[in-house]
C-alpha cells in the first residue's frame, strides 16, 4: 500500500505553500498466482505411489529368488555331505566282499570234497548273499565289467592284454568288482583291458 498527499486549494491559498499535509492511503492490486489443478496434483501423487510400490516388488522378487538359491545350494551341500559320509561307511564293507569272493573262487578250483568243506562253502556263500542283500537294500550294487566296453568312469585299468575273442578296449577280465551307491560310483572296478595283437591289426 502507498500513500499519497493531497492539499486542499483554501489551504494553499491560505497558507501558501504550507507544509500540512494530509495522507490519504491509495490501495494497488498485487498479482495472485492460480490455484493448481488438484486433479493433476493427485495423479502425480498416484504416480509415484506406483512407482514407489513397484520398486519395492522389485527388491521383494530379487530378495526370494536370492534366498530359493541360497536353500537349494544348502539343500545340495548338505545331500552331498550324507552321501559321503555314508559312502565313507560303505565302502569298509567291500573288503568283506571281496574276501568271500576270492574264498568262493578258490571252493571253485579245488577238487577236494568233504562234508566239512562243503558246509563251510555254503556258510561262506550264505554270508556273501546276505551282505550283498543288506548292501543292495541300501542302493549299493556290483557294477557288470566283464564283456563290457571300458568305462574310465566306471573301470580302473590295471594291464592290457592281446586277445582276438574280444572287441578292443573291451573288459576282458575283471580283478575286483567295483560298485555304485545310488547312481554314484563308490569304488571302481580294476580290470583288464583287452587289445588286438599286431598281427590281426596288419590282417
Amino acid at each position: 500500500m502507498t500513500w499519497r498527499i493531497y492539499q486542499h486549494p483554501s489551504d494553499a491559498e491560505a497558507s501558501g505553500n504550507s507544509n500540512d499535509n494530509e495522507s490519504v492511503p491509495e490501495e494497488t492490486t498485487e498479482s495472485v498466482a492460480a490455484p493448481a489443478d488438484p486433479m493433476a496434483q493427485l495423479q502425480a501423487d498416484l504416480k509415484a505411489a506406483k512407482d514407489e510400490v513397484a520398486e519395492w516388488q522389485d527388491r521383494f522378487l530379487r530378495k526370494a529368488a536370492e534366498f530359493e538359491n541360497f536353500r537349494k545350494r544348502t539343500d545340495r551341500e548338505k545331500a552331498d555331505s550324507m552321501m559321503l559320509a555314508k559312502s565313507s561307511v560303505l565302502i569298509e564293507f567291500l573288503p568283506v566282499a571281496d574276501a568271500c569272493e576270492r574264498a568262493l573262487d578258490s571252493f571253485a578250483e579245488t577238487r577236494e570234497t568233504s562234508p566239512t568243506l562243503n558246509q563251510y562253502k555254503e556258510g561262506v556263500e550264505l554270508l556273501y548273499k546276505q551282505l550283498l542283500d543288506t548292501l543292495k537294500r541300501v542302493g549299493v550294487v556290483p557294477i557288470e565289467s566283464e564283456g563290457k566296453p571300458f568305462d574310465p568312469h566306471l573301470h580302473e585299468a590295471l594291464s592290457r592284454e592281446e586277445s582276438s575273442e574280444v572287441k578292443e578296449d573291451t573288459v576282458a577280465k575283471e580283478l575286483r568288482r567295483g560298485y555304485l551307491f545310488k547312481d554314484r560310483l563308490l569304488r571302481p572296478a580294476q580290470v583288464i583291458v583287452a587289445v588286438h595283437s599286431r598281427k590281426d591289426q596288419t590282417s
